[in-house]
């Protein structure tokens, strides 16, 4: 409730209302909920009999189908409104690990990153966006110069930071597969009305945006640096539209 009234009400109607907000009305509510309560958006943890016994997908057709597990165990828990389960994402635990002390070779040994590219499951989560960003390219629903710019230069930042330091900041794969990356790159960062209006400013607001993106993630305290990154990027916006704006035909420069 909260978080819907700040972006409602103060982040976009205290603006003009629709299309007068120059901030991304979903990042200040989910900002506003995480600076305000970091302990209950980060560290949530399981009931102790989801904690013990993780149903898994047939556990969660069987439930909704039968009402218990395909084990046949009673799923009382989620009478209770449960209807998710949350965990330490890779950033996470990359980010807390450092800080204890361990290597990267070491981190890259747990269980969450079990998977292919950046972590068991968060992969095929940003594929997913990114094949859904894809589709509205196609579709012409959005433009390419900021997806394009905001991914090229994580990755840049990513890779050199990573051959710099491999002792400390993750690869580049990590970043690009992990958090909200895909999902800021596509669906957030291009909302027409707090992003730049010009190509060219739309190339320097992602590329911005991706590089802020890399320094929270990597020297910050919030493990996943988007919904900051788009903010603070949307404050530029002005700005870059003033230096970028096409000059008027038929008219000297200056």
């Amino acid at each position: 409730m909260l978080g819907t009234v700040f972006a409602v009400i103060i982040a976009k109607q205290l603006y003009g209302g629709l299309g007068q907000n120059p901030f991304n009305p979903a990042m200040i509510g989910y900002v506003v909920l995480l600076i305000s309560f970091p302990v209950q958006m980060t560290s949530w943890l399981p009931p102790h009999e989801i904690a013990v016994n993780i149903p898994g997908f047939i556990d969660a057709i069987q439930v909704i189908f039968s009402g218990h597990t395909a084990s046949g165990g009673d799923m009382n828990t989620l009478r209770l409104g449960i209807d998710g389960i949350s965990q330490a994402t890779p950033l996470d635990t990359f980010k807390t690990s450092v800080r204890a002390g361990h290597s990267v070779e070491q981190i890259m040994q747990y269980p969450i990153y079990s998977g292919i590219l950046a972590g068991a499951g968060w992969q095929w989560v940003n594929l997913a966006w990114l094949a859904g960003g894809l589709w509205l390219l196609w579709q012409k629903a959005i433009r390419w110069h900021i997806p394009l710019s905001f991914l090229v230069t994580l990755a840049l930042c990513a890779t050199l930071g990573w051959l710099f330091s491999p002792e400390t900041l993750a690869a580049p794969q990590i970043h690009l597969l992990s958090g909200a990356t895909m999902l800021g790159a596509f669906f957030i960062l291009t909302d027409p009305v707090t992003a730049s209006t010009t190509n060219r400013g739309r190339l320097i607001f992602g590329a911005l945006a991706g590089l802020l993106v890399w320094l929270i993630r990597s020297f910050g305290g919030y493990p996943d640096g988007v919904a900051f990154a788009v903010l603070l990027a949307n404050i530029t916006v002005p700005l870059i539209d003033y230096y970028t704006r096409p000059r008027v035909y038929g008219h000297r420069k200056g």
